[in-house]
């Protein structure tokens, strides 16, 4: 963490100084602003937590509730997921207090007496195998506690404005303030108060029944399932000897999706109710709890469940569908001004715990976008590219999830191979776990047409960190660790042998970035850029580093010594980047989006390219 370069500072450097719309601002949510994010759960939050780091924009949060979230429904995260934790700069706090998954074991029918159940495999837990970041358990709540806390802690002090309703919403042709927004006040003071309100922009966050995708004209594509769960989250006794270990348990009785809670003693429990009649007409939805908990133990048998307490129970019916467009742009030459995230667009199964994880990397995707647009660092053009990257990606995450839905809902008797379900988590690790996702060539994500040069690095895949060691002070870091969700983008340098192609890349490169950065700004606060040497540490003379890389900033013009990198093995890890991520010993560029997306990868020598993918990316400061 890096602290001190505005002056000294003694007390929490989680907390920045407010400045522009932080400072002063008002309690009572204003009749315009420039961005209106709607709904507080997993998205919206993290887009208040990403807002927050543009205090030049104006930008406000309703909810309903009059006050947070105490029991959230979702809890599996997903390594994705604390990996982007990180870059908010919470995620070792959040794993101190989440139950992390090791393994994953799976139960079937004993062969011996098909009515009780024995342990079939145990399997280690993916996140172990593709990850420095763990796979979680923990309370939704809890991810919405962290995310407020770092929209509150940032320059533009964003807090959720509680007990306002949305009522609706009319986009004009016209105006600086082109969105107007009805609103109710449900709690407080003004309680009864109906109001129009007008912003830029607006962000539907506000869940499968989502008031604001009706106001767009946008519709769910798809159907429900005719198969129905229990849930519940319950503290219990019992014999059954994998209650701290997630399980996949198949019966003659049903099927059980058993998922430890933090704490150590709390768990969630899916158990399945069976298919629903055609004309059920949502009826199963009133199963009352003491028959979820005796189909619990019908299915553990000869196990059993003591419930002492339940702390949260529901029904669903699975469903699966995608909005057919994820922004209110009907006429492909108007830029859009309303956004979709999360269950607004997509809804589906809670057993592949994709939900939260998906919803939170829309408002990942969308944030920075429009940051950068209203901070008139990029064109107005960026914000298409939201729907054209996130609703292929919630398809994916609806085919994923009916074709593992279905594998759990299974019937012993439709079982061939009792390993089929474990094998089956295995091999589509890499896509539950958050790192399947590649967005296309695009304005800003560009061809793989050099990607052999840093073949570890795909292009429009998540930039995914390796071990470094720091010159300046010898310690052994991960380089993507360094990147904090601030809005910047980021260029990795990775230098040849010789040193030669580097500096001639840096003289031409510091002009480039100095273009598109505002003149009254720090050098590196629209572009982040690094630099990772062949050598070890202590071979690296820091002072030889291009100017680029050793930048003089805040009020103070403090050198920042942070940005330079050793990537060769040595005492302090036994990893070499250039061969972990397959780097060319000729070097090469790689840069990154803010969401820490790979947008490019260039080879030293291609600065013209370079150049042009920025004059796409950003407009001249």
């Amino acid at each position: 963490m890096q602290f001190h370069h505005h002056g000294y500072v003694s007390q929490d450097p989680r907390v920045v100084a407010a400045a522009g719309a932080g400072v002063d601002r008002p309690v009572d949510l204003p009749d315009e602003m420039d961005v209106l994010i709607v709904g507080s759960g997993p998205a919206g939050m993290l887009l208040a937590a990403q807002m927050s780091q543009f205090p030049g924009i104006t930008t406000r949060i309703i909810e309903k509730r009059d006050g947070r979230l105490v029991l959230g429904q979702a809890d599996g995260i997903q390594p994705r997921s604390v990996e982007t934790f990180q870059a908010f700069g919470f995620a070792e706090r959040i794993i101190a207090e989440a139950y992390n998954i090791a393994f994953m074991n799976f139960w079937g029918p004993d062969p011996q007496n098909p009515q009780n159940i024995v342990r079939t495999s145990r399997t280690e837990d993916y996140g172990l195998k593709i990850s420095e970041f763990p796979h979680l358990i923990v309370n939704q709540a809890r991810v919405l506690d962290y995310f407020a806390e770092a929209a509150a802690h940032g320059p533009a002090r964003i807090a959720p404005d509680y007990g306002v309703e949305f009522l609706g919403l009319t986009v004009h042709d016209d105006g600086e303030f082109p969105v107007e927004i009805r609103v109710r006040h449900v709690a407080g003071a003004r309680e009864g108060e109906e109001r129009t309100i007008r912003a830029k922009y607006v962000l539907g966050c506000d869940g499968a029944r989502s008031r604001v995708r009706e106001a767009i004209g946008r519709t769910h594509v798809g159907e429900l399932a005719a198969h129905a769960w229990g849930v519940m989250d319950v503290l219990v006794n019992t014999d059954f000897p994998d209650w701290r270990t997630k399980c996949a348990i198949n019966a003659v009785a049903g099927n059980i999706l058993h998922i430890p809670r933090e704490g150590g003693y709390l768990s969630r429990v899916y158990v399945d109710l069976g298919e629903v009649p055609a004309d059920d007409n949502h009826r199963v939805r009133q199963t009352p709890i003491e028959k979820i908990i005796d189909k619990a133990n019908e299915i553990l048998r000869p196990y059993t469940l003591d419930v002492k307490e339940i702390a949260w129970h529901s029904v669903y019916e699975v469903g699966h569908r995608v909005t057919d467009g994820f922004d209110d742009a009907l006429d492909e030459d108007r830029s859009p001004r309303v956004f979709l995230t999360g269950d607004a667009c997509h809804t589906h199964s809670a057993k592949a715990g994709q939900g939260m994880n998906v919803s939170m990397q829309d408002g990942f995707n969308i944030g920075w976008k429009l940051g950068a647009v209203l901070m008139g660092r990029s064109p107005e053009s960026l914000l298409a590219t939201y729907s054209d990257e996130r609703q292929p990606v919630a398809q994916q995450l609806i085919d994923f999830d009916r074709e593992w839905s279905s594998l759990m809902a299974r019937k012993p008797e439709e079982i061939s191979d009792p390993l089929e379900l474990s094998n089956y988590y295995l091999a589509t690790a890499e896509f539950p776990s958050g790192f399947m996702t590649q967005y296309p060539p695009s304005a800003i994500t560009a061809t793989a047409e050099h990607q052999a040069l840093a073949a570890g690095f795909p292009v429009g895949k998540r930039f995914k960190s390796a071990e470094v060691v720091r010159v300046c002070d010898g310690n052994a870091i991960h380089l993507g660790h360094h990147a904090k969700a601030d809005g910047r983008w980021r260029i990795y340098a990775f230098a040849d042998r010789s040193g030669v192609r580097l500096r001639d890349w840096a003289a031409a490169a510091e002009g480039m970035i100095a273009r598109v950065t505002p003149p009254d700004a720090d050098v590196d606060a629209v572009i982040d850029a690094k630099v990772i040497y062949q050598e070890a540490f202590d071979e690296v003379d820091i002072l030889t580093a291009p100017a680029m890389f050793l930048p003089q900033t805040g009020p103070l013009h403090l050198t920042d010594w942070e940005k330079v990198y050793s990537g060769s093995p040595n005492a302090w890890t036994d990893t070499d980047i250039f061969v972990e991520r397959e780097i060319s010993r000729e070097g090469a560029v790689v840069v990154v989006r803010p969401d820490q997306y790979v947008a490019a990868v260039l080879p030293l020598e291609a600065t013209a390219e370079l150049e042009a993918f920025l004059g796409r990316v950003f407009v001249p400061a």
